[in-house]
């Protein structure tokens, strides 16, 4: 009965607040805790609640636990029997791979080898719980299928940070493929948020590239952004026997002709922006014939950069593509050369490619 009324005091405290025991076995966490740090609630050792990058079921005891602060932190307060303060570094895990984040805590001795530790700036940790879930939502954001208006498609994202500013889209239009590729500028949180503007404001009914960029722009002018925000796009639709296309100061459209040759599409237009007042857009139409393969991609590839400072691009595009059968085929060896080429990537890579 007291260990429930406890409980439920520990559970009301916003701050975020565990209780540990011996071999570093975690004995109760309240809900604000267990939100910070993304853990089921369930008991399990220190770093387990933690979300620890490092051996977590042997907590305190692996070889890799040496000179862990927050182990530290709870030994010192044990054997001190007083208060410590500390400022935590620890690496943890997250869905998206391994990350490191920074928090204070306060660590008090309850008696009988227990101590409570209470997280005093959890903001890092909020900030890095937030771009997680941010990056999540922007997942889905992703095209959801391999297949749109009878045509097979692959493609590829690896945003360089956590939230990218590159938005790849694929659906279908009166029964005719569409695919959309935007970069917007900056990067980090603003490029993200500009990305699902795009993805929310980009009219999928409109069977005109053109016309869809047109109105897309007209949207952008109403947030009235300064001009260092702008966003480049290339927009298809792909028919029975030919490609509509139109572009916003964008990477021109690759198409592989069945015969090997090689096609760059060129139509010169300016980025979605606030820097004209009436901007205009146009479609132009080519014929393809079955077995081409159409490419949409970001300048993140073409710029990618080797350790000479070489740009890989539209040349390294174009050779990846001549050797590569069908649409995926594609995207993976590009995958594959990209990672190759460049040992750092400095801006989001992204890709369509269409089996037409």
């Amino acid at each position: 009965m007291i260990e429930k009324y406890y409980r439920s005091i520990i559970n009301k405290v916003k701050q975020a607040i565990c209780v540990v025991g011996p071999n570093f076995k975690v004995y109760l966490t309240n809900p604000a805790f267990c939100s910070l740090f993304s853990y089921s609630g369930k008991k399990g050792t220190l770093g387990e609640v933690t979300r620890c990058a490092g051996a977590v079921k042997n907590c305190g005891k692996d070889e890799s636990c040496r000179g862990c602060p927050l182990a530290d932190a709870f030994e010192d307060a044990f054997y001190s029997s007083s208060e410590v303060r500390r400022r935590i570094y620890q690496k943890v895990s997250t869905d998206d791979g391994t990350t490191e984040v920074s928090y204070s805590i306060t660590v008090n001795p309850l008696g009988g080898g227990l101590c409570m530790c209470s997280v005093d700036d959890a903001y890092e940790l909020e900030i890095a719980h937030e771009m997680r879930n941010a990056r999540n939502i922007q997942q889905r954001l992703l095209p959801a299928g391999k297949w749109a208006g009878g045509k097979r498609y692959s493609f590829t994202y690896i945003p360089c940070r956590e939230i990218g500013g590159d938005l790849p889209d694929v659906y279908e239009v009166n029964g005719s493929a569409c695919g959309m590729i935007a970069d917007v500028s900056g990067k980090g949180i603003s490029a993200g948020m500009l990305s699902a503007f795009v993805k929310a404001a980009y009219d999928k009914k409109e069977p005109s590239p053109a016309a869809a960029i047109s109105k897309l722009a007209a949207k952008f002018r109403e947030l009235n952004l300064d001009e260092r925000n702008y966003i480049t796009m290339s927009a298809v639709r792909v028919d029975k026997y030919s490609i509509t296309y139109s572009m916003a100061g964008h990477n021109a459209p690759i198409l592989l002709k069945s015969g090997s040759s090689i096609m760059r599409i060129t139509l010169t237009a300016p980025p979605v922006s606030g820097w004209f007042d009436n901007p205009q857009y146009f479609d132009d139409t080519i014929p393809y014939r079955k077995g081409d393969i159409l490419v949409l991609l970001t300048d993140g590839v073409t710029e990618c950069r080797n350790g000479r400072g070489e740009m890989f691009g539209e040349d390294g595009v174009m050779k990846t593509l001549s050797v590569s059968p069908t649409a995926d085929v594609f995207i993976k060896k590009l995958e594959e050369t990209l990672v190759s080429y460049s040992s750092q990537q400095s801006d989001d890579v992204t890709v369509i490619a269409f089996d037409l």
